[in-house]
């Protein structure tokens, strides 16, 4: 017999319901028509300028006065994750201008975690207090050129113990957020003891980007689209820090690289539905003005499939990353990891799909830039590499499958 199952009720509280109204307004009247002034302030500064557009800082405030406001943080904004899933969504439809508004970009939101997490209180007041009133940025260092970095235990940048100061000597790159003129602190991933256990060599610190030492070598793009925040190649020559710059404990990098990552995945897949869903929407709307051979191409069967299997992939995918959400509110981080790894390799395949399906159907207009869908196809092609590639999350996913309990017990009875 099939074990018993407790119903699970995927709904937002009254307050998540109340806060995703508001932010569906927000981004329907405000963010939205704000995309092209936007674009044009990054066109006439060029992709070698990294300042953020004026039209963010404005938003921001608007979102503030909304109440809009650090909501990816439950206990600074009373919400459960589950409620926040719907309210990242909706971000998604406007990725570049969607999450800053409301102080919810990656990888700010992720480093505010672990301040909030594992900070000291000399640590919070100086970098979390700013990054929660956005006054300042912050980059995550973890991925290094040289190594596979999928399997963090590879990483090679040292962390050396000198007196009252950590020496740190590396090479990273990806380093989002580093280009942007806010950035004030790297969150660097490093080896202070390579003799220990594999997963208790690594650590984390706390680096002030005006450190001497710390070089930012290049911005990297992303299918030759440079983001306004950046990802820098970062090199770290004899960057010295004081130890109290510390995160937490010596051998905990790797244990607080788990605990950054967990609610940050389902905050970026919920993003990622957000675009599918505007990337249907911009399906429907091009197949029904768009005529070709004598008829809209709406009526067209395989376009009519396309825009029903869309559909069933976006709801299937959405039910699986509130699932994941809540028991990562009833169950903590460790007990979801499974469902997120299926989170993180089901929501990108199901974006890329429902885009390309958007892009054919605009043909030649969809991969241009006259049309946001090819920088969102480049975005969440990325996603199948960034918090780790697909092939990391299936092996989790297989391995925890072979330890667990099937559905079936088939020991036993009637195998028929």
């Amino acid at each position: 017999m099939p074990p018993s199952h407790t119903p699970v009720d995927l709904r937002p509280s009254a307050q998540g319901q109340a806060l995703r109204d508001t932010m569906a307004e927000f981004m329907r009247d405000r963010v939205m028509p704000q995309e092209a002034e936007y674009h044009r302030q990054r066109h006439a500064n060029g992709p070698a300028d990294h300042s953020v557009p004026a039209v963010i800082e404005t938003l921001k405030v608007e979102a503030r006065e909304r109440g809009l406001w650090n909501l990816f943080l439950p206990d600074a904004s009373g919400i459960s994750q589950l409620d926040y899933a719907g309210i990242a969504e909706l971000s998604g439809w406007s990725l570049e201008l969607g999450p800053e508004a409301i102080n919810g970009q990656a990888p700010d939101t992720g480093n505010m975690e672990l301040l909030h997490l594992f900070g000291s209180a000399d640590q919070k007041a100086r970098w979390l207090a700013p990054l929660l009133d956005a006054t300042i940025r912050s980059a995550f260092a973890m991925t290094e050129p040289d190594v596979a970095s999928s399997d963090a235990t590879n990483i090679t940048t040292s962390i050396r113990r000198d007196g009252d100061d950590y020496v740190i000597n590396g090479r990273k790159w990806w380093t989002s957020g580093v280009l942007d003129p806010r950035c004030a602190v790297l969150v660097v991933m490093g080896k202070t003891d390579p003799e220990a256990a594999t997963h208790l060599q690594q650590s984390m610190v706390l680096v002030p980007i005006e450190t001497p030492g710390v070089t930012v070598v290049r911005d990297v793009p992303v299918f030759g689209h440079h983001d306004q925040h950046g990802h820098g190649e970062v090199l770290l020559e004899d960057v010295r820090v004081p130890v109290t710059n510390l995160l937490g404990e010596e051998g905990a990098g790797f244990a607080m690289a788990q605990a950054r990552l967990g609610p940050g995945r389902i905050h970026h897949c919920m993003r990622a539905l957000g675009a599918a869903e505007r990337a249907l929407a911009m399906l429907v709307e091009r197949a029904r003005h768009r005529v070709a051979f004598g008829k809209p191409l709406l009526e067209r069967e395989s376009v009519q499939t396309d825009i029903a299997e869309s559909r069933i992939a976006i709801d299937q995918a959405r039910l699986l990353c509130l699932a994941a959400a809540k028991t990562i509110d009833d169950h903590g981080n460790k007990s979801a990891a499974p469902m997120v790894a299926m989170v993180k390799v089901a929501v990108p395949r199901v974006a890329l799909q429902v885009i390309d399906r958007a892009i054919q159907v605009h043909g030649g207009a969809g991969v241009s830039d006259d049309f946001p869908l090819a920088a969102m196809w480049g975005w969440h092609r990325a996603m199948r590499l960034f918090d780790g590639p697909d092939e990391v999350h299936l092996r989790s996913v297989a391995r925890h499958e072979i330890r667990g309990v099937p559905l079936f017990d088939l020991t036993g009875g009637d195998q028929r």
